[in-house]
């Protein structure tokens, strides 16, 4: 084996052990979902090679983050675990295929496998405890096997039961916690003019808004969740995870309603396509769709690989959301003379395209979002349209870093620009010999 794989492995370790902190510890990542899927899978790829390499304390072992000395410790009796990921319809095809091979090489016959397929959606892991029909404790995943006791501040969203009719001795429903979309911008506004730092995306948002000392704090965000599974029971079974989902539905837990069950793979990838075209729509954020097998016989048989279900997979959408450099803001000049400021983007890959240049809006937006040349941005691309910067993260931003501000004269044709009391626009007055103006109308 050469040496320097070795070294690749461990630096890779180092890394990856690195931006897990900052995300699941200090909800305050450094890089896309994307990026860190991308050294996920270099890291992967080079254990699976070199199989000597592979260790108990490798990220590709365990879930997650240790739980934060903050709370309380919560150990998980069933292993909350993470999901692997597929990109192409090749790669989900390659699971269903890896599936059956082993269902016949253990002697087992799965007959017709139907699958459930629901929305990712981006929010905080949680598993939710209840006694004789009571909620009782509310846990983070935290590494998977020991989470965080987060009760008080689950007990603060108001749409989760308290009490459930009809319940066994003990139950112990699993969800995400999420920020619905608009709720996470007005969240970023009160942030912002507070002086406090902008969250980076809703995920962040939730996770920080559940991780809250103070449960007051957690009570005033707007919280919401969604229910997809059941850990632990006592006093009854399912043969399904569909019936799982329909008994959490009839019990008063918010449920999706588009989970689906589905005959064959194929119409699994037509779901996939159909989350894939609504996404924009939603108000809440999903990065992709979790697949799983339906019935719980195989998942028993079935088992699970270091820190991944066998029976399940996440097919990841390319993210809407990414955070980069902020270089510098430019300014175009309109059809109509309007002087509209443009974002210079380190590159950066997000909606499956990488982008350098965002729009800004108007002076307006400017001001109100207090984006800054130097800054670290939250860049949206949804669908064909053009990439916008949706707020900066001021706890990052450089020391004299000065709030941007129109040129006093048009960057096309030197005339001194006007600012009209009614508009949100400084205006190039110059009408008929402004080369920028010019060339939009021709365009």
């Amino acid at each position: 084996m050469d040496e320097t794989v070795e070294k690749r492995v461990s630096r890779l370790r180092d890394e990856i052990n690195r931006h897990i902190y900052l995300y699941h510890s200090k909800d305050d990542p450094e890089i896309s979902d994307e990026e860190y899927d991308e050294l996920f899978a270099e890291l992967q790829a080079l254990e699976s090679e070199y199989p000597e390499l592979v260790s108990g304390d490798s990220p590709t072992q365990r879930v997650g983050a240790p739980p934060s000395e903050g709370f309380a410790p919560v150990e998980h009796e069933v292993p909350m675990l993470s999901l692997a990921n597929a990109r192409t319809a090749e790669e989900l095809l390659g699971w269903q295929k890896r599936i059956r091979t082993r269902l016949e090489k253990a002697d087992v016959d799965p007959g017709q496998i139907t699958w459930v397929t629901e929305p990712k959606i981006d929010g905080l892991a949680i598993s939710l405890t209840y006694e004789n029909g009571r909620f009782v404790r509310g846990a983070t995943r935290g590494d998977g096997s020991v989470g965080e006791d987060v009760t008080r501040n689950i007990e603060t969203i108001a749409s989760l039961p308290k009490r459930i009719e009809g319940a066994p001795p003990l139950i112990e429903v699993r969800g995400e916690v999420y920020l619905p979309i608009p709720d996470f911008a007005e969240l970023n506004r009160r942030r912002t003019e507070a002086g406090l730092p902008a969250f980076a995306n809703p995920r962040n948002s939730a996770a920080g808004s559940i991780r809250q000392i103070d449960p007051a704090a957690a009570a005033e965000r707007p919280l919401a969740v969604w229910s997809y599974g059941i850990g632990v029971t006592d006093g009854f079974e399912f043969e399904t995870h569909s019936e799982e989902v329909e008994w959490l539905a009839g019990h008063g837990f918010p449920t999706n309603p588009d989970t689906a069950t589905h005959k064959s793979i194929e119409e699994v990838l037509d779901r996939c396509q159909w989350w894939l075209d609504r996404r924009e729509d939603l108000e809440f954020e999903i990065d992709g769709v979790v697949v799983k097998v339906d019935q719980l016989s195989l998942w028993r048989e079935l088992g699970v690989a270091g820190r991944e279900p066998r029976w399940s997979i996440a097919w990841k959408f390319p993210p809407t959301t990414a955070t980069t450099l902020l270089r510098e803001i430019d300014w175009n000049v309109g059809r109509t003379g309007h002087l509209v400021p443009w974002a210079m983007l380190e590159p950066v890959r997000v909606g499956g395209v990488t982008v350098s240049t965002a729009t800004l809006h108007n002076e307006e937006d400017l001001e109100r979002k207090d984006v800054r040349a130097g800054d670290e941005v939250v860049v949206l691309r949804a669908g064909d349209v053009i990439p916008q910067v949706v707020s900066a993260l001021p706890q990052k931003r450089p020391e004299g870093a000065v709030r941007p501000g129109p040129p006093e004269k048009c960057p096309a044709c030197g005339t001194k620009v006007v600012k009209p009391e009614d508009s949100v626009f400084s205006i190039c007055p110059n009408r008929t010999g402004c080369p920028g103006q010019i060339f939009q109308h021709i365009k």
